[in-house]
């Protein structure tokens, strides 16, 4: 038998030419997929949402900026624009926080924009404890705890300041049952006194708080009282009174005065003329209210040859912790006494009630249902104290409808 001539041209003739041309089925969908993948992503990028290549919503006080990214990020990276603290104080001052300080981070490393509608000076603790944790200074010493890791991890006791007021009060008093009023017994509550005005309470105003029960009544003839103001003002005040008075009654320059037990003056006799019974009904009146009716609540200070004496200013503080503030507001559906505990039983003016570390952490703390503790809550990182007004750019500046 003879065998099979395998020649070149023989096995050329086999060979299909056509092989890698023709595209067979998996080729084929691999290739259409791709341009379809393509397709899909340009219309995605032209008619979809902006969600997936967005960096997320700004805040609400931000929300203005929200088509001109180009007001914030100005400096140019390698995969696109970051935020530089410049573009920050172009609206917002920033006031050094200490200048101990040995490390100022960036203005967004504590403020992180792009989470959605929330208060941005809400800051993470971590913002803080990155120093507070293991405090340093410049000078190597501080007057604030150097361990602090959260507001139960090594916050100090509050530091209670000396009370610079120069107003008397006893608290225990005023808050008794059945206490002596203008029109019968009274029980005063702390709301009667201290009005709130947001975050604080409004300063102590005679008029509102103390003019009711404590006027100051100084003559039988008038029922207005005098003025609460400066001692020469109320000598003015009263001086006009006893003269207009006289002039409609003259009749009683020549009668003799009864005693006054208010004042320890016995009776006197009649007044040579009309300035003599002026004279002693001011003199009188000066008496009533410098030895007893101001200096009730009042420090007053008779300076040698002084016709008048000096009243400092009350000097109540509006804020009492400078390093830390606090919501009234915020507290309202807590009764007073849950944090102003010893106020009922407070007898001297010394008293400052204010509370004690462990009644905030009753309810600020770390665990999953209580309220917040984030530092951020009561202090600020700014010394808002030494605060500049930036010039501030246009609102269309600011939208983006003129670039700068």
């Amino acid at each position: 038998m003879a065998g099979r001539t395998r020649t070149t041209k023989k096995l050329a003739q086999r060979i299909d030419l056509n092989y890698f041309k023709r595209l067979y089925p998996i080729p084929r969908w691999r290739r259409i997929l791709s341009v379809a993948l393509v397709a899909l992503g340009l219309v995605w990028l032209l008619f979809g949402r902006e969600k997936p290549y967005n960096a997320g919503p700004l805040a609400h006080s931000h929300a203005m900026l929200g088509k001109n990214c180009a007001a914030c990020h100005v400096s140019s990276t390698v995969f696109g624009k970051k935020v530089t603290d410049q573009a920050c104080l172009a609206c917002h001052d920033g006031p050094a926080h200490n200048a101990q300080q040995t490390f100022t981070p960036a203005c967004t490393e504590c403020h992180v924009e792009h989470q959605g509608s929330f208060k941005l000076a809400a800051t993470r603790d971590e913002s803080c404890t990155q120093c507070h944790a293991d405090l340093k200074t410049k000078n190597g010493s501080t007057k604030f705890a150097a361990k602090v890791t959260s507001f139960d991890g090594g916050h100090p006791e509050f530091k209670i300041p000396k009370d610079p007021g120069t107003v008397k009060l006893n608290h225990e008093v005023h808050l008794k049952k059945d206490l002596r009023g203008m029109h019968g017994p009274v029980q005063l509550k702390c709301a009667d006194c201290h009005k709130s005005s947001g975050a604080y309470m409004e300063p102590i105003d005679y008029q509102k708080a103390c003019a009711e029960c404590h006027p100051l009544v100084y003559d039988r003839r008038f029922e207005e009282p005098a003025p609460h103001k400066k001692p020469e003002v109320v000598v003015e005040y009263v001086t006009k009174k006893f003269t207009d008075y006289i002039a409609q009654h003259p009749e009683e320059v020549h009668m003799a005065e009864p005693a006054d037990p208010r004042i320890m003056r016995p009776p006197i006799p009649p007044a040579k003329d009309a300035a003599e019974w002026i004279s002693r009904r001011v003199e009188d009146t000066k008496q009533l209210l410098w030895r007893k009716s101001c200096k009730e609540c009042h420090v007053e200070t008779f300076k040698e040859g002084a016709a008048l004496p000096e009243i400092p200013n009350a000097a109540i503080p509006a804020r009492w912790m400078k390093s830390a503030w606090f919501d009234h507001d915020s507290h309202q559906m807590v009764a007073c006494a849950e944090c102003h505990a010893k106020t009922a039983t407070s007898k001297e003016t010394s008293d400052v009630l204010l509370p004690a570390i462990a009644t905030c952490r009753r309810c600020h703390n770390s665990s999953a249902d209580a309220a917040d503790a984030r530092c951020s809550e009561c202090h600020f990182y700014h010394d808002w104290t030494k605060e500049k007004r930036p010039e501030g750019r246009s609102f269309d500046v600011l939208s983006g409808a003129i670039r700068q």
